[in-house]
């Protein structure tokens, strides 16, 4: 229904007409310019002018025209379809029939219904292939997807064929999809438990580090194999050949059979590491694809080598020792300077105890420092040459006044915020036991920060006790005191532990090794190890002299697997830096090599990473009919087995909610906005002109 409206009152419309019949008045009433013509053509002209001035007239008081639209909707039919691994295997060779069955399902509802295909698996998607390849069964996703995009909609049905297997997302019973339309559920696959062995799970770490030992726990399932005998392996994958590293037997005792089994391995080898976990084939069993299952571990060789050398023997060593072996990735070797056996240019950080000292300079130590640019901490005693020490860094300057010494304990400036320390530590230190400290004048750097002060009795100086900085590219500390083991003893006898001792130094210890990486060209991953049908993402960032992200050159990238097969790749370049998606590779280890061509010079970056199979579809070979069975009591629908889809649209026909919907969309705009009045007013005011043009008044 349409009608028309104005926003001024309607007894307006008597001016426009007034208005229009006071123009044709002035100009042609009486008129005596075709007094040789018909009086007719007087009052033609008149009733022209009339028609188009009241028209412009009312066009201004801006009528609206308001339209009622309506609209009908026919239900909604959503078919959703698991095409899962599982699924496939289940259908076999009756999947051809099936899908046609489902082909039909669709043609016959489309002639009354909308209706919408959707496959689901590891994710939603529009449309149902017969690939049937995915990895994972998300039944859950699947109904809140269909929720999310339908909801407020007509939906009249859903219809859902899966064999009630999920392996990812949550119980579909519980997702959280308030579906207003019945589920009608197509229950596949076989529920019988077939005779057969799986390695159901593995749990591990994703990572571990190089040289320490790690457990793997296998969980081992059997159905009807009761009376069998068979054998865990545990195999390490390298180049594609398998090493057998553990062998256990296991006996099936009883028809459904679970058994959980723990085994340790060692890191051996730096890098990311394949494992397959397999049992025994068993007389008459079903399958044999779920027997195994493989496992990436990254294996870091991120231990750092600490050395801490002193002039001579001194608890402070052990004190040091003790507070960085708690660390699994440091390695402590403690030494004096006379009996040092391994050269200092092995060590990725070391801690110097009253070195340089007055009777042994350690030049050989400090020019291996200096040359191999291996961060360090100075500790300050009595026995330190003070004239050596000064040359030796460029953080903090010590000038002795005589050779008396101080007894100092340590207390906080704010200011600091290299790192963070924890309340308890910076409430606890500065009540410990005093460390000895040099008599002199101390001058920190510009460029340093000191974290401790000195306290000398109850007099808070400004001398500092503890100074972090960096002097020729290498990160050095200085404690200017000896005599921290009093601090580990006292830490445990307020607390009965070390935590707050070991905080300490971890922390230092941690802000001076910790190795800036300098690269001008760098490549980076989100992770080392990725499923198998998940895309690979590299990052990479290319700097110039200045350290300025720039990314005018072309950079390339080739990934070869463990046969030597290349994948060459050329980067995209977003913003300032770079990007690759490599797409889906197969399972296996990978290396790659990022090169750039900039400022003369090729810069390259190498790395590794994984791909790793998803077996989830290979574990669970017995179709849940009871799921599927409840969806549809919960969304008040029915089952239907594969064999009969078609009554399918005759049980949605005769459901009363599943009924067309009229919308009704009221649309209002401006009478303006109609290019036909415009050609109207346009004719009526020609044919004004033509007439009296033609009969000679212009």
């Amino acid at each position: 229904m349409d009608n028309i409206s104005f926003q001024y009152p309607v007894w307006y419309l008597f001016l426009c007409f007034a208005l229009g019949g006071l123009f044709a008045g002035i100009l042609y009433y009486r008129s005596t310019a075709f007094r040789s013509q018909s009086s007719t053509l007087n009052t033609l002209l008149g009733l022209l002018r009339f028609a188009a001035v009241s028209l412009i007239a009312i066009l201004l008081l801006t009528p609206l025209l308001r339209r009622v639209v309506r609209e009908v909707k026919n239900p909604i039919i959503l078919i959703a379809q698991d095409q899962s691994e599982s699924v496939g295997a289940a259908l076999g060779a009756q999947k051809a029939a099936y899908l046609s069955s489902l082909n039909a399902l669709q043609a016959e509802l489309e002639g009354e219904y909308e209706v919408k295909t959707y496959g689901f698996g590891s994710e939603v998607r529009e449309g149902i292939d017969s690939a049937f390849t995915d990895k994972q069964s998300n039944i859950a996703e699947a109904l809140s997807s269909l929720y999310d995009l339908y909801s407020g909609q007509n939906l009249g049905a859903v219809v859902l064929a899966s064999d009630g297997i999920y392996n990812e997302g949550s119980n579909p019973l519980y997702a959280n999809a308030a579906l207003d339309a019945p589920l009608f559920s197509i229950p596949l696959g076989d529920t019988t438990a077939q005779r057969d062995l799986l390695v159901k799970r593995v749990f591990h770490n994703r990572i571990v580090y190089l040289g320490d030992k790690f457990s793997i726990q296998v969980d081992l399932a059997g159905d009807n194999a009761a009376g069998s005998n068979s054998r865990v392996n545990v195999y390490k994958i390298v180049n594609g050949k398998a090493s057998l590293l553990q062998q256990e037997a296991v006996t099936i005792d009883q028809n459904n059979w679970f058994e959980t089994r723990e085994f340790i391995l060692d890191a051996d080898q730096a890098g990311v590491q394949r494992f397959r976990i397999t049992l025994g084939e068993i007389p008459e069993e079903a399958t044999l694809v779920n027997n195994s299952k493989d496992i990436f571990i990254d294996v870091l060789d991120a231990r750092q080598k600490i050395l801490v050398l002193g002039n001579a023997p001194h608890p402070d060593l052990t004190a040091f020792r003790q507070a960085l072996s708690n660390n699994q990735n440091y390695q402590v070797t403690t030494a004096t300077v006379d009996n040092l056996e391994e050269s200092p240019s092995e060590f990725d950080f070391i801690i110097l105890h009253n070195l340089p000292s007055r009777s042994k300079a350690a030049t050989s130590v400090l020019n291996a420092i200096a040359s191999q640019q291996i961060p360090h901490l100075f500790v300050v005693g009595n026995q330190t040459d003070l004239p050596q020490f000064n040359q030796a860094q460029r953080v903090l300057s010590i000038q002795r006044r005589g050779s008396s010494t101080n007894q100092v304990q340590a207390y906080f400036k704010p200011g600091f915020n290299l790192f963070q320390l924890s309340e308890d530590l910076k409430e606890q230190l500065p009540g410990y036991t005093p460390l000895t400290a040099v008599f002199g004048d101390y001058n920190i750097e510009s460029s340093a920060s000191a974290l401790l002060y000195q306290r000398i009795g109850k007099v808070e100086t400004d001398y500092p006790l503890l100074v972090l900085g960096e002097g020729s590219g290498t990160k050095v500390g200085v404690l200017g005191g000896e005599g921290v083991w009093r601090w580990r003893l006292f830490d445990y006898l307020q607390n009965q532990d070390h935590e707050r001792f070991n905080e300490l130094i971890g922390k230092i210890v941690q802000y001076l090794s910790l190795k800036e990486d300098k690269r001008r060209f760098r490549i980076s991953l989100s992770k080392n190890i990725f499923d198998e049908n998940e895309p690979v993402y590299f990052d990479a960032e290319l700097y110039n002299q200045s350290f300025e992200l720039v990314n005018d050159p072309d950079a390339s990238l080739t990934v070869k697997d463990a046969a030597g097969k290349e994948y060459n790749f050329t980067f995209n370049k977003a913003g300032n830096a770079y990007r690759l998606n490599a797409g889906i590779l197969p399972v296996g280890n990978y290396q790659f090599t990022g090169s750039v061509f900039f400022g003369g010079e090729r810069l390259t970056y190498d790395g590794q990473f994984s791909i790793q199979p998803i077996q989830l579809e290979q574990y669970e070979t017995t179709a849940d009919h009871n799921t599927m069975r409840l969806l549809s009591e919960q969304y008040g629908g029915a089952v239907y087995s594969p064999e009969s889809i078609s009554e399918i649209a005759a049980a949605i026909r005769s459901r009363d909610t599943v009924k067309p919907v009229i919308y009704e969309t009221a649309q209002t705009q401006p009478i303006i906005n109609f290019k036909w009045l415009f050609a109207i007013l346009l004719l009526l005011l020609a044919s004004e002109w033509a007439l009296r043009r033609y009969f000679g008044s212009y």
